[in-house]
């Protein structure tokens, strides 16, 4: 009788705390994202990752004006493809304007590979400026991260 008892009450446990685990999260439940908030897209450390990095860029690619990013507008997210068993690195496809040193905006899209950072460590971020791709690393008018 009382291997039964411990059965019951060890299965008893375990529903309890099933009930009281959070719930899982999938990729397809984004209603949580916004419109208005960017999420990572807009993290202080992705925007100055980009901004050092482009200054780096048109400081050695020759013909690029030498100009740096004062400032990102309209910054969203719109594509995230989640890490799955076949393609085991999740992305975040993001799109923004930027505000340059002389004057002019333009269009800038970049991605976020998640765990693809420095020996696999935080994420990498990679990017491109409308007209500054002088080498076509994105195909023509940054094609490949929109």
């Amino acid at each position: 009788m009382t291997r039964i008892f411990s059965s019951v009450l060890a299965a008893l446990v375990g529903l309890a705390g099933m009930s009281l685990a959070p719930a899982t999260v999938k990729a397809a439940d984004l209603g949580a994202y916004y419109e208005d908030d960017p999420g990572i897209c807009g993290q202080a450390w992705v925007l100055g990752k980009i901004t050092n990095r482009f200054h780096y860029q048109v400081t050695h690619v020759p013909n690029l004006p030498d100009v740096r990013i004062t400032d990102f507008r309209s910054i969203h997210q719109h594509r995230y493809l989640p890490a799955t068993e076949d393609s085991p690195i999740g992305r975040r496809y993001c799109g923004a304007k930027v505000l340059l040193s002389d004057g002019q905006d333009r269009d800038i899209w970049y991605l976020i590979e998640e765990g693809m950072g420095f020996v696999g460590i935080g994420d990498n971020v990679e990017f491109c400026v409308s007209g500054f791709d002088r080498w076509y690393v994105y195909n023509g008018r940054c094609r490949i991260l929109r």
